[in-house]
């Protein structure tokens, strides 16, 4: 029977090498593998982020110019001066009779029957328009007309 020999300290040091490189490249192929895809999972997430905020850069740009058109619009209306008329106020023919008649010194039943006016109406239109009278005499009037 033959005797096992030992191989040669070189050729196992030599076995241990190609070993170890193998055992490395392996291992350095796993982490490059795991590591393209950590960077492909952050890139996909970047740019679905990179969309949203696009998409809310749109909205946003719509809003200002809504905003500058509404901003001109309004300069537009300051710029502009608006002259809003209110009628003013206009008596009727029946009043501006009841008024020339009680400035003449008509009485309250002389407006009431020729200008068609009710009681309140004509005594308004007395007291406005009609000639100023000292306070006895009025009463003295108002009496008297009772």
């Amino acid at each position: 029977m033959p005797a096992l020999q030992m191989p040669p300290v070189e050729l196992l040091f030599l076995i241990g090498r190609a070993v170890f490189l193998v055992f490395s490249f392996v291992l350095a192929t796993i982490a490059f593998v795991r590591w393209r895809r950590a960077i492909l999972a952050q890139t996909e997430l970047v740019l679905a982020n990179h969309t949203v905020v696009l998409q809310r850069l749109a909205e946003l740009e719509a809003r200002v110019d809504a905003t500058n058109v509404t901003v001109s619009q309004l300069g537009d209306r300051i710029g502009k001066p608006q002259h809003v008329t209110s009628p003013a106020p206009v008596a009727t023919p029946g009043y501006q009779i009841a008024i020339r008649l009680a400035k003449s010194g008509a009485t309250r039943e002389e407006l009431i029957s020729s200008c068609g006016l009710s009681a309140s109406e004509a005594e308004l239109v007395q007291r406005l328009h009609g000639p100023q009278v000292k306070a006895g005499a009025r009463r003295g009037r108002d009496a008297h007309a009772a």
